[in-house]
């Protein structure tokens, strides 16, 4: 089964931020990345699904690995109620990033995605590089 690692990084929050993905079939594979100037860390774990997911071409069902609690919370237990509330929290506030959750949001049902999360800087060696790819996207930012 394929598998894809994401992560965001962001140097202040907001900041210079960068995003990357890794993807291996376990015959090849594909690592991205990419960055953006003054955003946060959320936006940026959020554009490295969404860029992950944009990148696919024959896969539909695969494991997603990502150590952002706000996005595997966000995407399995929170946006069912955002979406009834009109992208509201509990609290009646417009959601956080909600441009990227409905970007999000628009290619789910294309994917049968199983959420994986992964304690980030614990020593796991794909979410590690993924880690490092976002931070040097960061870092490349004028």
């Amino acid at each position: 089964m394929l598998k894809i690692w994401t992560d965001g990084s962001c140097l202040g929050n907001p900041g210079n931020g960068g995003w990357a993905f890794v993807m291996t079939d376990g015959a090849q594979t594909i690592e991205r990345s990419g960055g953006e100037r003054d955003t946060t860390n959320n936006r940026m774990e959020l554009t490295a699904v969404i860029n992950a997911l944009g990148a696919l071409k024959k896969h539909n069902e695969f494991e997603l690995f990502t150590d952002s609690q706000y996005v595997k919370n966000g995407v399995e237990i929170w946006m069912k109620n955002w979406k009834k509330n009109g992208w509201k929290t509990a609290n009646r506030k417009p959601v956080a990033n909600q441009d990227l959750w409905l970007a999000l949001d628009a290619l789910l049902p294309k994917f049968k995605i199983h959420w994986r999360w992964v304690k980030g800087h614990s020593g796991n060696e794909m979410n590690e590089r993924c880690d490092i790819l976002a931070r040097t996207a960061a870092e490349k930012m004028p």
